[in-house]
């Protein structure tokens, strides 16, 4: 190459790698944009939440039901966890997991969906979504612990009651909720509870869990 062609495709080879550096950088502060923007929803998010319950508030509230759901049933005979959807669902899993490492056995686990058997079905607007219910083992004799997140009017659970009892004929049925809020509208105690949390019937009690992609916690959410 001659030299007078070396001085002219060093600049063009100088602005190209210009050209590379300023286009990664580019990208890199519109990560940076993205990230401080995202934090800074999530902030904002944690201002309007009044902090209930934290991860590890959460994970001893677990352990403890899952201790109380063998004691009081001496063992895991007969025993089966039943989610409610979707919380719930959640919650069972994470038990089974803690009855497995207490006692070396693995329980059955069923997802229950109760959205037929609400009372409030005939009066939403919208058409209600239908998800999976799964109970893939007899239920005969079987003591069956529904489990969901925050126990409110009881009228969650009586729908789950009589979703489960279409399929089957347990032999007892026992509730272990992680909030029990009150306000009950029906005669329905729970079995186990994580946390009674006291409030008034506007405030709303939020369950989020890191299955749903949120760090677990439980908040009242600020009007």
């Amino acid at each position: 190459m001659c030299r007078l062609c070396s001085y002219w495709v060093r600049p063009a080879n100088l602005l190209a790698s210009v050209g590379r550096e300023g286009f990664f950088m580019s990208t890199v502060r519109l990560a940076l944009r993205t990230i401080l923007s995202m934090k800074q929803s999530v902030k904002k998010q944690r201002v309007n939440e009044k902090l209930v319950m934290d991860t590890g508030d959460i994970a001893r509230a677990l352990t403890r039901i899952a201790h109380e759901i063998l004691e009081h049933n001496k063992g895991v005979t007969n025993l089966a966890l039943v989610g409610i959807r979707t919380g719930g669902v959640h919650l069972a899993h994470r038990l089974v997991k803690r009855i497995q490492n207490i006692e070396g056995v693995s329980v059955p686990i069923g997802e229950l969906d109760i959205t037929l058997y609400r009372d409030d079905l005939a009066l939403r607007k919208n058409q209600p979504v239908l998800r999976k219910t799964s109970v893939l083992f007899d239920l005969t004799d079987k003591i069956v612990v529904l489990i969901d997140d925050v126990l409110f009017t009881g009228r969650t659970i009586r729908a789950a009651m009589d979703s489960l009892i279409d399929l089957g004929r347990p032999g007892e049925i026992q509730l272990a909720v992680l909030v029990d809020r009150g306000h009950r509208q029906l005669p329905i105690k729970a079995t186990y509870i994580g946390k009674n949390l006291p409030t008034s019937r506007e405030e709303k009690v939020q369950v989020l869990l890191e299955e749903n992609g949120e760090e677990d916690r439980v908040v009242i959410a600020k009007p």
